[in-house]
């Protein structure tokens, strides 16, 4: 298999945690999709990475629908419940944590096609303030409802370590490096308690973003 990302996307980031924690080979092939030349809509018309291509050639994309597919190929550390309420619960879990980073990734890009920095030129469209801020709102509302459902439980479903956990932590260390101004962490204890244990995982050590 070939994973096609880049190393600083937290939905590929979330594919490649997955990957480790089920001890599954691949080859991991980077792609910057905003360069003229990319080819990833060769694989996936959307545009998007993550994309995995398999071994008969066809393409998965979009990290909820990969992370489902790869946990069905190894009996290995079992993420996703096969049935009933906890697979409903992990994977609200996991919608919220993308939640997340549909909101953070956008403000980030929004931020960038329009500088905002004193002293350099005005884009064609002044920032969209009041749709920044009703973004941050999605994103700190998401935390205070993962800091609650948490509480002083040692994973987001209980006991088990899940890939709820894996999507939320790849979303808690995006906002370290993309948003470190929201100082999350002094709000939300039980989600800095879990992000701490989450990054001594050896899947996490290995698949940290390069600083920005």
């Amino acid at each position: 298999m070939k994973l096609i990302g880049s190393l600083t996307s937290p939905y590929t980031r979330k594919v490649r945690v997955v990957m480790a924690e089920k001890k599954l080979d691949y080859e991991f092939v980077l792609e910057n999709v905003w360069a003229a030349d990319t080819h990833i809509q060769d694989h996936n018309p959307l545009g998007k990475v993550p994309c995995l291509l398999m071994d008969d050639n066809g393409s998965l994309f979009d990290s909820r629908v990969i992370v489902e597919y790869l946990d069905t190929l190894s009996p290995v550390g079992r993420l996703i419940p096969q049935q009933g309420r906890d697979r409903a619960a992990t994977k609200c879990w996991e919608a919220i944590a993308d939640g997340v980073l549909d909101a953070a990734v956008g403000i980030v890009i929004e931020l960038e096609r329009k500088p905002v920095i004193e002293g350099l030129p005005a884009s064609d469209e002044p920032i969209a303030p009041n749709w920044v801020k009703r973004q941050r709102g999605k994103i700190t509302a998401a935390l205070s409802s993962m800091d609650h459902s948490l509480g002083d439980q040692p994973f987001c479903m209980g006991v088990n370590f899940s890939l709820a956990d894996i999507a939320v932590g790849c979303a808690l260390s995006y906002l370290d490096l993309r948003m470190p101004d929201l100082n999350w962490r002094s709000l939300h204890p039980n989600l800095h308690r879990l992000h701490e244990k989450l990054q001594e995982r050896p899947s996490f050590t290995t698949t940290k973003p390069p600083a920005a």
